[in-house]
């Protein structure tokens, strides 16, 4: 169940970046939709009337083909695709841009086929990323 709800807000974090949301305005349009400022706070259902309103709003929910692009990996690599997963997510980037970056970084096609230690730097290096993103911005 933990999962799905992890699932579920980052759904709305991937929706607030595609509505182009400040985080005023997003938290405001949370507190307006079921009376809580925080995605975190909230319900299951809750979290589902916040993703369908943001659905009325212009969010166009791309999950199914995330999902489809999402590497299955082992049991101990999970937890790096996850972060990588998240990275993405911020960054509204698509699988294909971590596995671009894989494959200029240690000529690997496919994020499944690293190495748990070429998993930590393809993570190292889409953070870095993402701090610059956020400087520039």
């Amino acid at each position: 169940m933990e999962n799905r709800r992890k699932k579920l807000i980052a759904k709305i974090k991937i929706a607030q970046q595609q509505l182009g949301l400040d985080d005023d305005t997003y938290r405001d349009m949370l507190e307006g939709t079921v009376g809580k400022r925080s995605a975190a706070q909230m319900t299951d259902k809750e979290l589902t009337v916040v993703i369908e309103v943001m659905k009325s709003k212009g969010f166009q929910d791309r999950a199914s083909d995330h999902e489809a692009d999402k590497p299955d990996v082992t049991e101990a690599k999970k937890a790096l695709v996850g972060k990588i997963e998240a990275l993405l997510a911020d960054g509204n980037k698509p699988w294909r841009y971590a596995e671009a970056m894989a494959e200029r970084m240690f000529n690997r096609k496919r994020i499944q086929w690293l190495s748990t230690d070429q998993l930590h730097r393809l993570v190292a290096a889409l953070q870095i990323n993402a701090n610059r993103a956020k400087e520039k911005s």
